[in-house]
């Protein structure tokens, strides 16, 4: 099947991922989305994230991939909320 056929039933040939760092300054965690995980990840280890680089450096600790951008970003701000941070810390982490 080709991609323009799979593209008119949903699927997407690019994946989107959450992924979820902790500081090993002070073991807090943060949640992201990225299109290109390597390139963000040298972001944060570069320092050039500007909501992370106060407590950088980081250690990857869970990376989960998707092929809808939509379920990704719903993922991650899942995982931001009260209920999404129960979730990570029993099964993700």
């Amino acid at each position: 099947m080709s991609f323009e056929a799979l593209a008119k039933k949903g699927y997407n040939k690019f994946i989107f991922y959450v992924y979820i760092l902790r500081s090993k300054v002070d073991k807090s965690y943060y949640v992201g989305f990225s299109e290109d995980l390597r390139k963000r990840l040298k972001d944060h280890e570069w320092y050039d994230v500007k909501s992370t680089k106060s407590k950088a450096p980081y250690d990857l600790i869970w990376y989960g991939g998707f092929k809808e951008k939509r379920r990704a970003l719903n993922f991650e701000r899942y995982l931001k909320s009260d209920s999404g941070f129960a979730f990570r810390n029993k099964h993700l982490i």
